[in-house]
C-alpha cells in the first residue's frame, strides 16, 4: 500500500508542475551540439519559455505528455518512497533506536535508482511528446510517434537508463544528457545517431556546447523540484490520514 500512496501523492504533484517539466525538456534540447551564437534562441528563461510555449503551441501544450508523466511519476516515486518506507518499518536505517544518517543515505540512494530504472520505458515516451511543437519553436529531435518502430526505442532507452541512475542521485548535469539521450534520433540499423551512449553524449556536448551546455534548463529545474517535492510530500501526508481514518 506505501507504493500506491506514494505513486498517487507524486501524481497529485505532478499535475502543477508538468507544464515545468515540458519548458525544461525545451530548454535542454535547444542548441543540441551546436555553439553558442550558431543557432536561434527561442528559450531564454523558464519564465520566457513558458510564455513562448503559451503563445505558439497554445496553453494545453504545457501540460504535454502528461499521461506518460503521471505514469512515470506513479512508477518512480511509488517505488521510490515505497521502498524507502518499507526499509525504515523494517528498522534498517535506524541503530540501536537512533535514526543512522549513513544507512539512511544509502537507503534513499538505492530506493531512488530502483525507481529510475523501472520508470525509465516511461520518461522515454515522455521526453518524446514534451519535445514535439510547432516548427516555429522546435528544438532537439522532433518525433512523430515513432517511439516503437524496430530498434527505435532500444537504443535510447539502454543509454538514458544509465544517466537516469546519476540524475536521483546528482540531478543537474545528468538530466540534460538524459533528455539528449532518450530524445536522439537512431538510424535504420537501431544505432544512436548523435550519441553512442552516456559517456559519449557528456564529452560531445562539453566540446561543442561549453560547461553551460550541461546546465541547460537548470532554472526550470529548480523551479519544479521545489514545488514538486513539498507538493509531493503534502499530498503523501494527507493521503495517508485518509487512508488511516
Amino acid at each position: 500500500m506505501d507504493f500506491l500512496l506514494s505513486g498517487a501523492a507524486a501524481c497529485g504533484a505532478c499535475l502543477f508542475t508538468n507544464p515545468l517539466e515540458v519548458v525544461k525538456t525545451r530548454m535542454q534540447l535547444q542548441g543540441e551540439l551546436q555553439s553558442g551564437g550558431s543557432y536561434r534562441v527561442h528559450y531564454r528563461n523558464a519564465f520566457q519559455a513558458t510564455y513562448t510555449i503559451w503563445r505558439v503551441d497554445g496553453l494545453l501544450a504545457l501540460q504535454k505528455g502528461l499521461l506518460p508523466a503521471l505514469l512515470y511519476q506513479f512508477c518512480m516515486n511509488g517505488i521510490r518512497l515505497g521502498s524507502y518506507s518499507l526499509i525504515e518499518s523494517s528498522g534498517y536505517t535506524s541503530t540501536k533506536g537512533r535514526v543512522s544518517a549513513a544507512k539512511s543515505t544509502v537507503s534513499g540512494a538505492l530506493a531512488g535508482v530502483a525507481g529510475a530504472l523501472l520508470a525509465s520505458p516511461v520518461y522515454l515516451v515522455k521526453t518524446h511528446l514534451q519535445a514535439q511543437s510547432a516548427s516555429a519553436i522546435a528544438v532537439g529531435h522532433q518525433y512523430q510517434h515513432e517511439i516503437f518502430q524496430p530498434g527505435s526505442w532500444l537504443v535510447s532507452l539502454t543509454a538514458g537508463m544509465v544517466s537516469s541512475v546519476f540524475v536521483v542521485l546528482a540531478m543537474t548535469p545528468f538530466d540534460v544528457i538524459s533528455t539528449r539521450l532518450y530524445n536522439q534520433p537512431v538510424d535504420q540499423e537501431g544505432k544512436g545517431v548523435f550519441y553512442r551512449g552516456f559517456l559519449d553524449c557528456f564529452a560531445k556536448t562539453m566540446r561543442k556546447e561549453g560547461l553551460h551546455g550541461l546546465y541547460k534548463g537548470t532554472g526550470a529545474s529548480y523551479f519544479r523540484l521545489g514545488p514538486h517535492t513539498i507538493l509531493s510530500l503534502f499530498f503523501w501526508e494527507e493521503i495517508c490520514k485518509y487512508y488511516r481514518k
